[in-house]
Formats: C-alpha cells, sequence, structure tokens
C-alpha cells in the first residue's frame, strides 16, 4: 500500500485549485468465484483487482477518478486533473497526516480462503448440490456458486487521516428448479458472512441445499394467490429486505440530503407504528455487512434510526452530511476503487418485539403468511413499491393453509411502517447485495416476524 509520504504528495496535488477537502481510496482485492450446476463445474474464475480512488470537495461539489498505476507520476497527474475540474491552479497547501490509525477488527478470520484448495471448496458445493438434488424427483436442476473475497484498503484524507483495513466474506449461494411438464418453479438461498472458510463450520451446505429445494418444490404445488387488500405475516430474516428498500434507502442522506426523500426534515416525528425500533449496525462482529471501518475511513457504528416509531437519524457520508450540517455516521461505501462512496446500509433490521410468532399467525383471520420475500422494485423518492413473495400460504380463521404462488406486496413504505401492529420476538437476519450509485455491496437484511395490519396483495386468477 502506499506510503505517508507519497499519501501527502498526492492529497496537496489535489488542492491546488482551492478544494477544501480531498480523500485516496486504495483497494487491493483478490476474489474467487466457482459455479458448480448439477454437480459439474461450470465455471472457476480468480482474480485480483487493484487500483485507486481520488476524491476532492469544494464546498458542496465533489470531482472523482482512479488508476491502475500507483507511480508517483501517475497519481499526481489523476489529482491534477481532478483538481482542474474543480477550477483554477492556485496556492500550495501543505498537508500532514497525523492521524494514523490503527483499526479494531471486530471480524476476527480464522481461516482465510487463499490458503484453501479448490478442491475443498467444491466438496462444499457439492455437498449442497447433492443434498438439494436428492429432496425430490422432481427437482430439475440445482446450481451453486461459491464466493470468497479478501479486500485490503488504505484511506488517507487532507484531515490527517491514514489508515488501513481488511474485508474478508465468504458466501455460498444454492438454486434449486422444481419441474412437471412446462412448469417450473425457483428456490433459493445464500448465506454468507464476514468469515473465511470457517463459515463452513458454523452452517450446514446440506441443510441450505434442502430448503433450496424445498420451496421450489412446494411452489410447484402451491395454487395461484388471490388478490386484494389483506393482512399480512412476512417471516424474519429475508422479510426485512421490504424494510431495506422501500424504508431504507429513504433514509440514506444520499436521498434525504437532495430533498428526494419521503423522510426529509423529519427528525423527531412519527414515521412509523410504536411497534417498530429500526437499526442499521455495522459493527455486528462477522456479519455480511459489517466492516471495521466504512469507505471514508470513519468507523462502523450502531445507528438508531427509529425508535417506538419516531425517526431519530438518517445514513450520513461526509460529502451529503456537509449538505445536512450532520456529522458522517460511518455509513459511507462503494463497490470498488472505481465508484465514488456514499451513504448506504450495512446490516438494517427492525428489532424483535414482544409478540409471540403463534400469536401473530392466530390473529389473522383471512390473510397471507409471507414465509420467503423475493425480489422487488422501489422508487426511492415515494417509497413505492412490488415486492414477490418467493413462499407464501393462506391463513385461515388463526390457521395457516395451503401454499400459494403468484403473490406479490405492493405499498409505500410511509404506510407499511404506520400498519405494522405486530412485532415478533424471533430477530434473524439474512445475506443479500445491494446496488445504488456506488455500486454494488454487501448488507444484511432482518426482522422478527411482523404482522401488517393491512397491505395490498397481488395475485393471479386460476386458469
Amino acid at each position: 500500500m502506499i506510503s505517508k509520504e507519497i499519501a501527502t504528495k498526492v492529497l496537496e496535488q489535489c488542492l491546488v485549485t482551492g478544494g477544501d477537502f480531498a480523500e485516496i481510496f486504495e483497494e487491493d482485492c483478490i476474489n474467487n468465484n466457482l459455479m458448480l450446476i448439477d454437480s459439474k463445474i461450470e465455471n472457476v474464475l480468480g482474480g485480483r483487482t487493484y487500483g485507486i480512488g481520488i476524491r476532492i470537495f469544494k464546498r458542496f461539489n465533489s470531482v472523482y477518478a482512479y488508476t491502475n498505476d500507483n507511480s508517483l507520476e501517475s497519481m499526481l497527474d489523476t489529482a491534477y486533473k481532478a483538481a482542474l475540474a474543480l477550477g483554477r491552479v492556485g496556492e500550495e497547501k501543505m498537508i500532514v497526516l497525523n492521524n494514523c490509525k490503527r483499526t479494531t477488527d471486530i471480524n476476527l478470520i480464522k481461516l482465510y480462503p487463499n490458503s484453501v484448495d479448490y478442491q475443498h471448496k467444491i466438496n462444499i458445493m457439492k455437498k449442497a448440490c447433492k443434498s438439494a438434488k436428492d429432496y425430490n424427483s422432481e427437482i430439475s436442476q440445482v446450481s451453486v456458486n461459491y464466493l470468497d473475497k479478501e479486500q485490503n484498503v488504505l484511506i488517507a484524507n487532507t484531515e490527517g487521516l491514514y489508515t488501513e483495513d481488511k474485508r474478508v466474506r465468504t458466501r455460498l449461494s444454492i438454486t434449486s428448479v422444481a419441474s412437471r411438464g412446462n412448469e417450473n418453479q425457483t428456490g433459493h438461498e445464500g448465506p454468507g458472512a464476514c468469515k473465511g472458510f470457517e463459515l463452513f463450520e458454523d452452517i450446514d451446505p446440506e441443510y441450505y441445499g434442502r430448503e433450496a429445494s424445498r420451496v421450489a418444490y412446494t411452489m410447484l404445488n402451491a395454487k395461484n394467490c388471490p388478490a386484494g387488500q389483506m393482512t399480512v405475516a412476512i417471516d424474519n430474516g429475508f422479510g426485512g429486505v421490504i424494510f431495506h428498500e422501500a424504508c431504507g434507502h429513504s433514509l440514506e442522506a444520499t436521498a434525504v440530503a437532495k430533498g428526494n426523500s419521503v423522510f426529509t426534515d423529519k427528525i423527531g416525528e412519527q414515521i412509523a407504528s410504536s411497534k417498530v425500533t429500526a437499526i442499521d449496525d455495522g459493527t455486528l462482529p462477522n456479519h455480511w455487512g459489517s466492516s471495521n471501518i466504512d469507505d471514508e475511513g470513519i468507523p462502523t457504528q450502531r445507528n438508531v434510526l427509529i425508535e417506538d416509531g419516531i425517526l431519530k437519524s438518517y445514513m450520513v457520508d461526509k460529502l451529503n452530511g456537509r449538505r445536512m450540517k450532520i456529522d458522517p455516521t460511518g455509513s459511507s461505501r462503494r463497490q470498488s476503487y472505481k465508484f465514488a462512496p456514499t451513504s448506504r446500509m450495512t446490516n438494517t433490521f427492525i428489532a424483535p418485539g414482544n409478540d409471540k410468532v403463534e400469536d401473530i399467525i392466530k390473529s389473522i383471520d383471512d390473510g397471507l403468511y409471507a414465509k420467503k420475500m423475493g425480489g422487488g422494485s422501489v422508487n426511492p423518492v415515494t417509497g413505492e413499491f412490488n415486492f414477490a413473495v418467493a413462499e407464501g400460504y393462506l391463513v385461515k380463521n388463526g390457521e395457516i393453509k395451503e401454499a400459494v404462488r403468484g403473490a406479490s406486496l405492493i405499498g409505500k413504505g410511509s404506510e407499511v411502517l404506520m400498519n405494522i401492529d405486530m412485532v415478533g420476538d424471533n430477530l434473524a437476519q439474512a445475506q443479500g447485495m445491494c446496488g445504488s450509485v456506488s455500486g454494488s455491496i454487501p448488507t444484511n437484511v432482518g426482522q422478527p416476524m411482523i404482522r401488517v395490519k393491512e397491505i395490498t396483495v397481488g395475485g393471479r386468477s386460476e386458469e
């Protein structure tokens, strides 16, 4: 990684046109990605990514540039060209990197993935594949992806910061397809963590293989879901994707600072049911979305976004914090050195309540139990969303009945928050990838089971 001396020279170059802040982000990353389809290895990809990003602020204006060449000449040239975008050359400024921080590692790694040979990784994949394939004769195809990543970063800025961090993540992704005639249904599981290969000491690949096939097979035998206004119980874990998409993005300063959020200027106001407390916490040890510092070098923290229904805070990065006159919250993230950072979620979840799962189900006379959620679309300005239910069941007179497919949940994030009237005590989190202006990043979503007293359920009629 580049020395303090070189970083100092580059940062001084960044300010020659009157910039008031500059930052260097250096990344050295090793990735491994393996794909297996029906017990046969289809792809084995390994690679190394290296580059340096340079960002300069001049009040509320920002410019970003990057290079793969870490020679002093190249970095000075990149810094100079970026600076010219903000004004004319003026006086030189002196930078002193006197805030050299050593990060406390919250994500202890036992077995670095690059120390494990490919055959061990493939064996894990084959176990998951076999258990998925053996679930039922109507499982027609199983694909398994294995991913590991070791990312080393260095961050230096004109406020004197000079710090480094190491991020290691490992994930297994299983997709099963159940087929009957021309009919196909899928099930998916994707466990992952900020861990090395020791992840597989903590999780059972065979369980997740069976679970992916169970969902696919169940949906193959399900009837079409009716449509209408319903009471809906959304299960824990990946059910939290609704809060993440429909509400979480609207609490990022990326949207709030520009007035592109329904929650702009609503700190201290009630925006959700008093049952709802929502948290974004990048400090949870070994969780998928965690890190020691964010991509601006600020320690991650536990940010209580909503407490008992009251909006308490936003997720804030340095640039948008300037616009909002709010300090950053350790929430700045990016996919790689090719992206300028901005405020993003880490591990975002609804906190557990006091309601029992069985009581939530018993309270529904005629509604839907969304056991697993799928993908969807969201308008971040309005909070309007449409999410697929990957596994759903009708609920009649307080009992879970037949499985249904083709269901979707339609609404506005602000309205759904107010309509949550029961919150379970069974918090769980699940792993996903979140896309936004700073690229695709690993995030956890989570919640206990919740009850939404009324929401539009999209469905389709039986043919």
